[in-house]
């Protein structure tokens, strides 16, 4: 069984000259540390404390022999969307950090599967660095999940998925720039409630703006986190939806109707959250995501999938590698990745 984990980060070695390319717009760069150690900064202040595999290619493949896993996808740290940027820095930032990307996954391609970014704010120039980026070999697009007050059933940012879906390129979509964020200060409330808060604004949203009725049923869209609290609440909203016309305005089918339209992925970090995941969405719908290799993600990638009583071992399957191969394949650039743990260094559990 081939391993592969959806939902990973990279940040590559950008310096501070370099990352005033978006002049004022969080200025991402990366401070290396003689001990291994790093430190993710915007503009002269400290974000985040990180660790070698965050840009050293080298490790994370000895990580991922160690954790058992084959083939990660690599996205860039939110921090980096540049969404803030007019749209000609955003342009350039966007293409200095893809080049970067694919020379990180450059490695070893076969096992670490480049995902590029674009410059959202601009549907226009998203689309365009899409097809640039898939061109140049990468494998998907991450976004945000939202830019300013503009979510993901905005009339152009549907625009932008309906391109995705035409040009073949899977979508894997993170929360960010997390609401609430002036109520929710210090132990990373954040990160725990806001993030999961923003997931479920997003497909909920696109489910009632009837994002999904314009939208071809040949997009491979991804929410990271499990989908947030989607799951939980689907009875609440299909609650409200049967009940108030309001709710049902856009969508002319309840939101239950519509969980075939996506995946999610699986770092839930409970077997009982993982049971309804997949209660609600089906095994083919849930794929392995870890959030590698930052402390809050799923440190034994794999093992609440493994624990996670009522999943049959196809279930298993379908969740830890077998989605994302189908999810990843495309069929005008790339064979399916089915099949390839023959092929890969990591060690399947």
């Amino acid at each position: 069984m081939t391993v592969i984990d959806v939902h990973s980060h990279v940040f590559p070695r950008i310096s501070q000259a370099e990352s005033r390319i978006l002049a004022g717009a969080g200025e991402p760069w990366l401070r290396v540390h003689g001990d291994g150690t790093g430190m993710m900064m915007s503009g002269d202040d400290e974000y985040r404390p990180v660790i070698a595999p965050l840009w050293d290619p080298e490790r994370r493949l000895v990580d991922m022999d160690a954790l058992g896993v084959d083939v990660q996808a690599i996205s860039s740290t939110p921090l980096m969307f540049g969404y803030g940027a007019e749209t000609a820095r955003a342009i350039e930032w966007c293409d200095l950090v893809n080049d970067r990307i694919l020379d990180y996954c450059s490695i070893d391609p076969t096992r670490l599967l480049p995902l590029c970014q674009v410059p959202l704010q601009d549907i226009g120039a998203a689309c365009e660095t899409a097809s640039r980026a898939a061109a140049a070999g990468h494998r998907g697009v991450h976004i945000g999940n939202h830019v300013g007050e503009r979510y993901l059933g905005d009339d152009g940012i549907v625009d932008f998925l309906t391109h995705c879906a035409d040009e073949d390129i899977p979508v894997l979509v993170h929360p960010w720039d997390m609401l609430g964020g002036e109520r929710m200060k210090g132990h990373m409330l954040p990160w725990l409630v806001g993030m999961p808060a923003e997931t479920q604004l997003s497909i909920l949203g696109m489910i009632l703006q009837g994002a999904f009725e314009k939208l071809p049923t040949s997009l491979k869209l991804c929410f990271c986190h499990g989908g947030g609290s989607f799951a939980f609440l689907l009875g609440r909203a299909d609650n409200a939806w049967r009940n108030r016309d309001i709710v049902r305005a856009d969508s002319p089918k309840p939101p239950s109707e519509y969980v075939r339209r996506f995946y999610v992925d699986s770092a839930v970090f409970d077997p009982r959250a993982l049971r309804l995941l997949v209660d609600v969405m089906g095994a083919d719908r849930v794929m392995l995501g870890t959030d590698f290799p930052f402390p809050l993600g799923e440190l034994d990638p794999g093992a609440v999938v493994r624990a996670c009583e009522g999943l049959t071992d196809a279930d298993r399957a379908l969740i830890l590698g077998d989605n994302a191969a189908e999810f990843f394949s495309q069929s005008r650039r790339r064979p399916s990745l089915t099949g390839a743990a023959g092929n890969q260094k990591g060690t399947s559990r």
